[in-house]
């Protein structure tokens, strides 16, 4: 049921959707089906790569509804501020999500592999299990497990990523300022720049990521440090695609003259989301590739 939003005493309820359930169905795919496949199971990386186009179709049907409520001016003040509200808690639920990555990255270099090489109360089992263990990082612990691995300089593809991602937060800033003064094609203009260095990233990072896997023999299975380097810059790196498909919808969005200076929150939404990912990409810089 559709209201003007120019009536302030009606707040607007949309009606029932299906779009929650198709993406809980898309996301449990996804994660079963890489958690699976991990595990040695082939198939579950099908059902990974079926997930994850549900997961789109999901995104794009679910972006197409609340347009089309938008268009139809159906959103009041009170709205507007709920979104912002909702908007800035989920940001605040992402800073929780990494801050548990950055806390087992923590945990590992500066507890876990004290204790194995014998600091403190722990140093008995050093003794007993690994007499000859060292806390030195990077480790992929105790035995070696995966074999010998080498290190992504971050001097190389890193340093050139934390470039574009700088980049890509000035551009969309600057494409924030174009649509608040009202100039359309500037908007656009900035938001195709965003994307392009956005999907520059990517691709950079899957380079990366195949250089690491058959050159440095670093893999998910090189212990501690592999696992924790795959799980920060991966899912880093599913957050920079989201985002990215964010900035796309925005454009042609953009390009389709949606916004008005007024009214743009759905833009300014995905340049919080994209200057979230740019910071949590300077922690990584900084504490994965760099200390």
């Amino acid at each position: 049921m559709l209201h003007s939003s120019h009536d302030k005493d009606v707040y607007f309820v949309p009606d029932p959707s299906y779009w929650p359930i198709v993406g809980s169905i898309g996301l449990f795919l996804l994660v079963g089906g890489v958690s699976v496949g991990l595990n040695g199971i082939a198939p579950g990386y099908y059902a990974a790569l079926t997930g994850l186009a549900v997961f789109i179709v999901m995104l794009f049907g679910w972006f197409g509804t609340v347009i089309r409520e938008n268009l139809a001016d159906v959103y009041n003040a009170q709205v507007d501020r709920t979104f912002r509200w909702a908007m800035a808690w989920f940001i605040f639920s992402e800073v929780m999500f990494f801050a548990a990555f950055f806390g087992a990255l923590f945990y590992a270099r500066v507890l876990a592999i004290q204790w194995l090489s014998g600091a403190g109360a722990e140093s008995l089992t050093q003794l007993l299990l690994w007499p000859n263990f060292e806390a030195t990082w990077p480790t992929n612990g105790p035995d070696a497990i995966g074999g010998k691995f080498g290190i992504v300089s971050a001097w190389g593809l890193p340093a050139i990523n934390t470039a574009i991602l700088l980049t890509s937060s000035w551009t969309v800033t600057m494409a924030h300022h174009a649509v608040r003064a009202g100039h359309q094609g500037r908007t656009s203009l900035w938001l195709a720049a965003t994307v392009a260095l956005g999907i520059g990233f990517l691709v950079l990072q899957a380079e990366e990521y195949v250089h690491a896997y058959q050159h440095l023999n670093l893999t998910l299975g090189s212990g501690i440090y592999g696992s924790t380097f795959y799980m920060l810059t991966g899912f880093h790196g599913a957050h920079v695609t989201l985002g990215t498909i964010m900035l796309t919808v925005m454009l042609f969005r953009s390009l389709k003259g949606h916004f008005r200076p007024e009214r743009h929150f759905a833009f300014e939404a995905t340049a919080w989301y994209w200057h979230f990912v740019d910071v949590v990409w300077l922690g990584l810089f900084i504490f994965v590739y760099i200390l």
